[in-house]
């Protein structure tokens, strides 16, 4: 066996890893870092948040208001009652009544608006809850999708890494070193086949005698244009 067909060999079951980590890799960030599920999460808590606001604001407002009448009630007792009879202290209980009906209409406008934007934020937050729900269920379904894949190619890759095992053995180590040194610099493709008396990864001629080398059981021939290990059968 030439020394390139080993090495060939091994490039064909480390390519095959490289795939298989490469799309495992993606599967990890897409079940992980899902833009649509981060958009939809995200949506979700600010309306939520939106909305817990809004309704202490209308919560608060409504008690207020409320006060304010208890107050407004608690005064005209005094005025009506027959309780008061020093016509100065009359007048002035019935100037606090304007006063504080005055200042109750403000406080029920200030109401009005802070139930209008509960009801809004109440209505934004139930449809960021609804199309959140809607994006999880979808997602679900993809995600298991891909959670099955992620099984499937984790199996392959155990089994990869078992027949790499094999490829290796009969492997010289020098051959081995200027075989990884290569695989690092050409993006994974170290080793390429004489096709057509070329190189099938440039195009570059390779006459017989360079050919003939590539055959030899103990050296490597190596592409004189592209410098990747040259394989012939």
């Amino acid at each position: 066996m030439s020394a390139s067909l080993g090495l060939f060999r091994l490039q064909q079951v480390d390519r095959q890893i490289d795939r298989a980590r490469t799309r495992l890799d993606v599967i990890q960030k897409t079940i992980e870092n899902d833009s649509e599920m981060r958009s939809a999460r995200a949506q979700h808590d600010g309306t939520n948040n939106e909305n817990q606001r809004a309704q202490h604001g209308a919560k608060n407002a409504e008690a207020e208001v409320d006060s304010l009448r208890i107050k407004i009630e608690h005064t005209e007792a005094s005025l009506y009652s027959g309780a008061v009879k020093n016509p100065k202290e009359l007048q002035d209980l019935q100037r606090d009544v304007a006063s504080l009906k005055k200042h109750l209409i403000v406080l029920e406008e200030r109401q009005l608006e802070a139930m209008l934007l509960a009801e809004t934020t109440s209505a934004e937050f139930d449809k960021a809850q609804s199309n959140l729900v809607l994006v999880q269920s979808r997602l679900g379904v993809e995600n298991q999708k891909l959670v099955e894949e992620q099984a499937e190619l984790t199996k392959q890759m155990e089994s990869l890494i078992h027949e790499r095992e094999a490829a290796l053995a009969p492997i010289e180590a020098n051959l081995l070193a200027s075989y990884e040194d290569l695989r690092k610099q050409k993006r994974g493709v170290a080793v390429t086949e004489v096709s057509d008396d070329a190189c099938a990864s440039c195009g570059t001629t390779i006459n017989a005698s360079l050919q003939q080398h590539a055959r030899s059981q103990k050296q490597l021939a190596y592409c004189p244009s592209c410098g990747r290990i040259l394989f012939a059968n």
